[in-house]
């Protein structure tokens, strides 16, 4: 792990992790963080922004992190997620294994700060 990237966990359940990225991204913009600036990935079903720009299209989808204009979007097992300074996590379910592969992923994403949005007892028991 890099140990240059600072680590937050907001306490969230599997049913409110997105809703707690959602607003750990409202803070981090509102700390002046650029919206190209952040990355939010989901370990259960994928963020519905994701879902609604993946009706037009993978190509679509993929242009616009690669555009970096605006906050992405991805799961966290993507191979395609590309690294940004701001890393969002939302442990929003999946397995315990894929949960614990999503974990250093997103610490290698991340530039100087990942947030992980989730049930701190069950990721103690997946550190």
């Amino acid at each position: 792990m890099d140990a240059g990237v600072q680590i937050q966990l907001v306490p969230a359940t599997d049913a409110t992790a997105v809703t707690a990225a959602d607003e750990a991204v409202d803070v981090l913009l509102d700390s002046g963080r650029l919206p190209s600036d952040i990355l939010v990935l989901t370990t259960g079903d994928i963020h519905p922004w994701a879902q609604h720009e993946l009706s037009f299209g993978e190509e679509s989808y993929w242009r616009q992190q690669d555009e970096g204009s605006d906050v992405f979007y991805a799961s966290a097992i993507s191979e395609r997620a590309a690294k940004r300074p701001a890393v969002v996590l939302a442990v929003n379910g999946g397995t315990d294994e894929e949960s614990a592969r999503a974990l250093p992923a997103a610490m290698g994403l991340a530039g100087s700060l990942l947030v992980v949005c989730g049930d701190p007892e069950r990721l103690r028991t997946l550190l």
